[in-house]
């Protein structure tokens, strides 16, 4: 997150911009003091020209061709491995190859029965949330977003954007909602069957927290049609309404919409055109 502010071009102050991603300005200038080790000054040049190279040629050469381009144009051995990883950290895929939707089998997932079998309906808010990647293109690449939401509200209660989708994704998001909204335990966490809901790690940091794990059933978007409905509203209301030329301006704009919209100020009809934030207040 640091790196972004540092990186970020907006219209924001660094003060502004710390307010919104709830992070501290002490430790954004602690980080800007920390000198970078050589290998990280090397892979941020090699990922620019990376990105340069991926571009030009329209996402349509992978790690072979690029690597070539390397070794002809710049004299640069690197190997193959290294290139992929740099250009998956940026979230670059070549055409017809996007691992983002991909469903990669694993050893042995933890899959868990359907506990909520499309009873959407709760009595209270933290007795279920539900949870689900989406994808945010930039003319810089891919971002990944993922969110839990609560039955009862229909509130975001948590949120992170990465340049991955690796499980750690939806576990730190999990870690940083639960310490916000400190439910009791056996909070329902209903999810689909992707990978990273299925690894032994969100497992564990399940069983950590105290929480109920639950799956929904293969190829039935309508087990987590709330996460479904979300997404659509994030889509229709933010995605599609801008170009986003820079992760940057995706981060703060789609942070602004959640943070300082969407629970406060949008009404929902299935909360009698009330706000998440107000539904939780009124007497229902």
């Amino acid at each position: 997150m640091f790196r972004f502010i540092e990186g970020y071009q907006g219209p924001l102050s660094i003060a502004e911009t710390c307010t919104i991603l709830k992070v501290s300005r002490a430790g954004y200038y602690k980080h800007k003091q920390r000198c970078p080790s050589a290998t990280e000054i090397e892979n941020e040049v090699l990922s620019e020209l990376l990105s340069a190279i991926f571009q030009e040629h329209k996402e349509r050469y992978g790690s072979r061709r690029i690597q070539f381009i390397l070794k002809r144009d710049y004299q640069l051995a690197v190997s193959r491995r290294r290139i992929t990883r740099l250009l998956q950290a940026q979230g670059m895929y070549t055409r017809g190859t996007r691992r983002k939707y991909r469903r990669q089998q694993q050893e042995n997932p933890v899959v868990q029965n359907n506990k909520v079998n499309q009873n959407f309906e709760v009595s209270s808010k933290n007795i279920l949330w539900f949870g689900d990647i989406t994808y945010i293109q930039t003319a810089e690449g891919t971002l990944y977003l993922s969110s839990y939401i609560d039955a009862y509200s229909r509130r975001v209660v948590g949120y992170q954007i990465e340049n991955h989708m690796r499980d750690e994704l939806v576990i730190e998001c999990l870690i940083a909602a639960v310490n916000r909204e400190k439910p009791k335990p056996g909070l329902i966490i209903h999810v689909d069957q992707g990978t990273q809901y299925t690894g032994h790690r969100f497992f564990d940091a399940i069983q950590d927290h105290e929480l109920v794990l639950s799956h929904s059933r293969k190829g039935n978007p309508y087990d987590n049609a709330v996460m479904e409905s979300f997404y659509k509203t994030l889509k229709r209301e933010v995605l599609e309404k801008y170009g986003f030329k820079t992760k940057s301006d995706a981060v703060m704009i789609i942070v602004d919409y959640l943070e300082n919209y969407y629970n406060s100020k949008r009404i929902h009809s299935s909360l009698n055109y009330l706000t998440p934030d107000e539904y939780i207040l009124s007497p229902n």
